[in-house]
């Protein structure tokens, strides 16, 4: 990254007295019974992501609410790269959760009016906007109101990306590259 090694902790590995265990872990592309083909897309959809997360985890309240919560973060950060793949569920003992977040990237694109995420998150399809976000809160275990919390909040919190970013030793540079990436003027309510 920028020419320097990165270290990457796993969290589907733990170290142990004899060794490294391994947690069992599935995509949210197979949860979704989906592949990388175009005619099975149709199933790249947080809304039915959740419901079958609902029906999988140990704690479906809480990890609705943490999905509900990326979906926005996605959107404000235009991560693009949001595709199945990138979410997954993981079981260290027996009950399944949401795993930790991983692969989250802000891609700067040029509209300021539109962007789509690579799933469906709300009754307007993939439009990366916060009206469509909380579009669909109830089958995210939300009250509107919970969900308008979230999507504020975490608004609150990408507005601090830039010393973010920078207190983490990204350049001004490559700084100035990613800018466009976050909150874009048309995800607003």
């Amino acid at each position: 990254m920028g020419g320097k090694d990165v270290l990457v902790k796993r969290f589907d590995r733990e170290r142990t007295a004899n060794g490294y265990t391994r947690a069992r872990m599935i995509s949210g592309l197979t949860v979704l019974r989906s592949d990388e083909a175009l005619e099975t897309r149709t199933r790249w959809s947080y809304v039915i992501l959740v419901e079958e997360l609902r029906r999988i985890v140990a704690e479906p309240k809480k990890d609705a609410q943490e999905l509900f919560r990326r979906m926005c973060f996605n959107a404000l950060i235009s991560n693009l790269d949001d595709h199945p793949r990138n979410h997954a569920f993981i079981a260290k003992d027996e009950e399944w959760s949401l795993s930790p977040a991983y692969d989250l990237t802000p891609s700067p694109v040029i509209s300021q009016d539109r962007r789509d995420l690579a799933m469906e998150c709300g009754d307007l399809g993939r439009f990366a906007n916060a009206r469509n976000i909380v579009s669909q809160y109830a089958r995210f275990l939300l009250e509107k109101s919970e969900a308008e919390k979230i999507v504020n909040d975490t608004r609150n919190q990408v507005e601090k990306w830039y010393d973010t970013v920078r207190a983490c030793g990204v350049s001004e540079t490559d700084a100035e590259t990613i800018h466009g990436a976050f909150l874009y003027p048309g995800f607003s309510l």
